[in-house]
């Protein structure tokens, strides 16, 4: 948990330092206004690239009238259930931009993201067990899966953008997605019982962000920072038939959603 939460300090820092730097570079220039009509057209095409740092959220089932000494959304980083290593990954894909708007405008921006993380299952009371049910069984001789994930991003967006400043624009955008993840395994008939980690096919995602349209002599170069986070539970359970579901697998048994979250930089090419 240490090394992805300092990961993404550096993630941000280093956005921080592009958004910071590049308008100090354009400052510098003559005041010349580039492609001033670029606004008025109703639509227009771009493509991107990125790097993303998407991790998971997780949160458990509330353990607390089962077993004072199990964790209930546990803050303590040893005593989570699950610990969570993401490594940094790429975005790629195209834009499709409709001015609604002189300062609002539709975006379509389908595309690919992809990164790897590793999933550690930790055990903080291998002997609970309630009502005889025991939670943890076995968890400890396989605790490590390795999450490869390739997502169709397929988001919709409202961008909404200040008035142009020489060649310079700021805005904010934010949007849903419908995602599709290549690597889910869910139809997969194996489980974590048999080394196989299962996730959702289909999700949908929003995602809110920042960024600043720069007026190049040919085209608009775009520099964005975005969040983005899962709104619906990407974890397939385990299948283990015992009376009490939420506790069926040491792997997925604790765990009441899994989703995704995490921080992207694109560069907007229009």
């Amino acid at each position: 948990m240490q090394s992805n939460k300092t990961m993404n300090r550096r993630f941000v820092l280093f956005s921080l330092i592009i958004f910071l730097t590049i308008p100090s570079i354009f400052a510098q220039k003559e005041r010349i206004e580039y492609l001033p009509n670029f606004d008025k057209r109703a639509l227009h095409f771009g493509y991107y690239l990125g790097i993303n740092n998407n991790s998971f959220e997780v949160n458990y089932f509330d353990q607390s009238g089962l077993d004072p000494s199990s964790p209930v959304n546990p803050t303590p980083e040893q005593d989570m259930f699950v610990s969570v290593d993401a490594s940094l990954g790429f975005n790629i894909g195209f834009v499709i931009d409709y001015r609604l708007h002189n300062n609002i405008n539709l975006r379509f921006e389908p595309g690919l993201m992809s990164n790897a993380k590793t999933i550690t299952f930790i055990d903080p009371n291998l002997d609970a067990a309630p009502n005889g049910i025991p939670i943890y069984g076995g968890s400890t001789t396989d605790p490590v899966r390795e999450v490869a994930g390739t997502y169709l991003h397929l988001p919709l967006l409202l961008k909404l953008s200040t008035n142009r400043l020489n060649n310079i624009r700021p805005y904010v955008i934010g949007g849903v997605s419908y995602d599709y993840n290549f690597s889910s395994n869910e139809k997969n008939g194996k489980d974590n019982f048999e080394g196989e980690f299962r996730m959702t096919a289909h999700n949908f995602m929003y995602e809110v962000g920042v960024g600043v349209d720069f007026y190049m002599y040919f085209f608009k170069f775009t520099p964005s920072i975005r969040g983005i986070f899962a709104m619906n539970n990407e974890l397939v359970n385990d299948r283990n038939p015992v009376d009490y579901p939420q506790y069926s697998s040491p792997w997925t048994g604790p765990v009441d959603f899994l989703g995704t979250r995490g921080i992207f930089l694109n560069l907007t090419f229009e």
